[in-house]
């Protein structure tokens, strides 16, 4: 079993059980590199893609719109977490896919679902879904619109962006290449 939980400057505080899903694979890069829109390919069923710097400006402006990070606790832990503080939120982080089994939660949907109805968000708030790449957030925005919540956006190139050419991430696309806030334990 893992955890749902609000992150608070780094810090995951309140907790809830769930259970894990995983990733199918496809990458957000390979699919924007031949010309595909993540929105619009086939079963995609959400409300489409944003950059990280439209995901900050609509959080920062709705004060109902919510980040959700479902990259997994080593990610959390290892790579940081975005920083709501300076528009007085907090992300709910979940996972996704655990590592290292990756193994599928079939209850991602119904364990969300039920923490953001005991923390009273209403079905028609911007929820936004962010993950390493936008491969696995975007999954995410599917599965919870497919749920009756109507405003799920994936936060397109997530948190680290594709790998530069040697190979790392961070530094091209993203959260953090984008310069937006966050925070490392």
């Amino acid at each position: 079993m893992y955890t749902v939980h609000w992150a608070n400057n780094g810090r995951f505080d309140e907790t809830y059980r769930i259970l894990r899903i995983v990733d199918l694979g496809i990458r957000a890069e390979f699919l924007r590199s031949q010309g595909m829109v993540m929105s619009g390919l086939s079963g995609a069923n959400y409300d489409g893609d944003v950059s990280p710097s439209e995901a900050w400006a609509d959080l920062a402006r709705d004060p109902r719109s919510l980040l959700i990070d479902v990259r997994t606790q080593a990610e959390w832990t290892w790579v940081g977490v975005p920083s709501l503080a300076e528009i007085g939120k907090t992300p709910l982080t979940l996972e996704w896919q655990a590592f290292p089994a990756m193994s599928e939660n079939p209850d991602f949907v119904e364990v969300l679902g039920a923490a953001l109805a005991e923390a009273g968000i209403e079905r028609d708030t911007t929820l936004y879904f962010l993950c390493r790449s936008g491969v696995r957030s975007r999954k995410a925005a599917i599965a919870m619109t497919a749920a009756g919540w109507s405003r799920c956006r994936n936060v397109a190139d997530g948190f680290e962006g594709p790998p530069d050419p040697a190979k790392h991430r961070g530094g091209v696309a993203g959260w953090k290449a984008s310069g937006l806030p966050w925070t490392q334990s």
